[in-house]
């Protein structure tokens, strides 16, 4: 992988790692409501849920690429559509989204998971703010749930299936490529998490006015569209050579 090409993934990733997704999200009312320490065990759930998925996701395209080169091909294909599937959903839905709303929806679901898991009544507030006061997780519950979100969104495979083949040289070493993408996401996905943490009610209502948090998600559909044409175009370059 050339050092061009690991540039423009990463800027991909690190706009696409902004949007408020659940794990955003979960960092976000998390350092609201424990603080920026206690939610550093919740980061590192969210972090080692997404390594799963992502080590899955290029297991089984070193699989493929070696043993069914023709289903990587299917593969790419596919991954194009749904790629474009994601960007024209991101543009038709960004004005239906509050990040302060979403937010909340999220952390009730997060409370009524812990209190089935744990034994104890589920909380009544819609917000986990009131609900922290009561129940009071441990750094271990954090932790769980963190790991619990970021396992807990299968698209989150399909995404990586789709996204990753137009970064990866098949007939180069694939490890290398591995380990280079692997940081690349990581980075990208820590330091929002990070930021979505700190920030707090700030970033909320920063993004919250106008159209901004609108146009951060048509951004990031243009970005799905670009990188499934790129995907088609090396389809269609492999049935014309």
């Amino acid at each position: 992988m050339s050092w061009h090409l690991f540039a423009v993934f990463f800027a991909s990733t690190f706009f696409i790692s902004a949007t408020p997704g659940p794990n955003m999200l979960l960092a976000f009312q998390y350092g609201m409501n424990y603080g920026v320490k206690r939610t550093l065990w919740t980061l590192a759930g969210l972090s080692l849920g997404l390594f799963v998925l992502l080590l899955s996701t290029l297991l089984g395209l070193d699989v493929i690429s070696r043993q069914s080169p023709w289903l990587l091909t299917i593969i790419k294909a596919v991954g194009a559509v749904y790629l474009i599937y994601l960007g024209i959903s991101s543009w038709r839905d960004a004005g239906d989204s509050s990040l302060m709303s979403d937010a909340k929806e999220l952390s009730a679901e997060v409370a009524a998971d812990y209190a089935a898991t744990d034994g104890l009544p589920t909380p009544q507030p819609r917000s986990l703010s009131s609900a922290a006061t009561k129940i009071a997780p441990s750094n271990t519950t954090l932790f769980r749930t963190g790991v619990w979100v970021s396992l807990s969104n299968p698209k989150a495979i399909l995404f990586f299936a789709a996204f990753f083949p137009k970064f990866i040289n098949f007939s180069a070493p694939l490890w290398p490529q591995y380990v280079l993408l692997t940081i690349g996401l990581f980075l990208s996905e820590t330091i929002w998490q990070i930021v979505y943490t700190l920030g707090g009610k700030k970033l909320a209502s920063w993004l919250d006015v106008g159209n901004r948090l609108a146009w951060l998600n048509r951004g990031c559909g243009v970005i799905f569209i670009i990188i499934a044409a790129a995907l088609l175009a090396e389809v269609l370059n492999s049935f014309m050579v």
